[in-house]
C-alpha cells in the first residue's frame, strides 16, 4: 500500500536565493510543489546526491556561509 502523503511537520526554512530558485525549477521540472519536492529529496536523500562531489560541496558550502550570512 502507498504512503499517504501528509504533512506532518512544518518548520520555518532560511534558504538562499539560487537554492529556492533551484527548489522551484526542480519542483516544476517533477510537476511537484514545492513542498512534495523537498520531501522528494530527503525521503531519497542517499540515491539523488552524488558520493562522490557531496563531501566536497558541502565543504565549499561550509567555508562560504559565515560571508553568506553577512
Amino acid at each position: 500500500m502507498p504512503k499517504r502523503f501528509r504533512l506532518t511537520r512544518r518548520f520555518p526554512v532560511s534558504m538562499t536565493e539560487d537554492g529556492y530558485r533551484r527548489l522551484r525549477k526542480f519542483a516544476a521540472e517533477a510537476g511537484l510543489d514545492e513542498n512534495e519536492a523537498l520531501s522528494f529529496l530527503f525521503e531519497n536523500f542517499d540515491s539523488v546526491i552524488n558520493e562522490d562531489t557531496y563531501g566536497h560541496r558541502l565543504r565549499l558550502f561550509l567555508s562560504e556561509l559565515d560571508a553568506r550570512k553577512r
